[in-house]
């Protein structure tokens, strides 16, 4: 990947993040209960890459409309990802994210699953809002509901996933393409339409956010084997330990010919006290199987999937921030 549209990708993201912030700040007003309000506050202000919401002004520029008036789509789909991120981490039992405790480690397990309902019914009323005309709300509002209900679908089929049964890499990619990047469509569909795309340009462009979305999940996947926990801030033998079925264990337990080898890496796969012996020899195992760089040619092969698809869209630099993240999603070291 290009150094230089990476280094570029991750500026205009702290740009717009910061440029997002006041108006991210701006929906969740003073009430009672207090601790309540505090708790829908704390994911959302506390910032982050912001992908998500950087996506929805893009898209909305990168068609010619007005970057303004998909503000508070972009806020409602940040909302919409840190109300999946506090029920995720409650399922999960995390108890840090972002350096930050997790909210029900902070405010208990009842008032965080009301921060995530009450995060998810402020993007809906946050969309309402939108200086839109009626056919683009509504088609809008179906994209983004059918998002978080395919967001529902995806969480439970990963965690299905991790009942021990063997995952295909069909059955992967479509956990994936519903977990995460449905989301990212979903916002990049709605910030085309609200500038004034055609059904077709907003479709090629949900494409496009699908792709990238898929190709992201499976970098962070790699990510979880061969990362710098120093620069990921996480173990890189976690997934292995968890037993999670990724585009590298799918790969594995297909391609794996070594019977020794393969006793050997089932034995560790899902061992949650698995040393960092074992974590290496498991690593070993991936890499002489190919399974590693197997993944990391399905993540280029979506990344470059995705950035053909803005092929409909007049050069710009919106276009070209699109461009630049999706290259980005696959080459983070984070």
């Amino acid at each position: 990947m290009d150094g230089r549209i990476m280094m570029d990708a991750k500026q205009e993201l702290a740009r717009m993040s910061e440029e997002l912030d006041s108006a991210i700040r701006s929906y969740i007003k003073d009430e009672e209960p207090n601790n309540l309000v505090e708790a829908c506050r704390q994911y959302p202000y506390h910032g982050g890459k912001r992908m998500r919401p950087s996506m929805v002004i893009a898209a909305c520029g990168a068609v010619g409309g007005d970057k303004d008036k998909a503000v508070p789509l972009a806020v409602a789909i940040e909302y919409i990802h840190n109300f999946t991120l506090i029920h995720d981490d409650l399922m999960d039992g995390d108890e840090k994210r972002r350096g930050m405790t997790t909210s029900h480690v902070k405010y208990g397990m009842p008032t965080a699953v009301l921060a995530g309902d009450g995060l998810f019914a402020k993007a809906f009323e946050i969309i309402s809002t939108m200086d839109v005309p009626s056919d683009v709300m509504r088609k809008i509002l179906n994209i983004v509901s059918v998002a978080v209900w395919d967001l529902a679908r995806g969480q439970q089929m990963d965690i299905n996933n991790e009942n021990g049964e063997k995952v295909t890499m069909e059955q992967y990619i479509e956990t994936i393409r519903l977990k995460t990047s449905i989301l990212f469509a979903s916002g990049a569909a709605g910030g085309a339409l609200i500038g004034g795309a055609d059904d077709d340009v907003a479709m090629a462009i949900r494409d496009y956010a699908m792709s990238l979305g898929v190709a992201f999940q499976m970098y962070d996947d790699i990510l979880g084997i061969i990362g710098d926990p120093a620069k990921t801030g996480k173990s890189a033998g976690n997934d292995i330990r968890k037993g999670k079925s990724t585009v590298i264990v799918c790969h594995a337990l297909k391609n794996i010919k070594n019977k020794e080898d393969l006793d050997r890496f089932e034995s560790i796969l899902g061992k949650m006290d698995a040393s960092e012996d074992e974590i290496e020899i498991a690593r070993n195992i991936l890499k002489r199987t190919g399974s590693i760089d197997y993944a990391i040619e399905m993540a280029e092969k979506y990344t470059k999937d995705a950035i053909s698809k803005l092929d409909c869209l007049k050069d710009s630099k919106d276009k070209e921030f699109m461009i630049a993240l999706a290259e980005y999603a696959m080459s983070r070291d984070v």
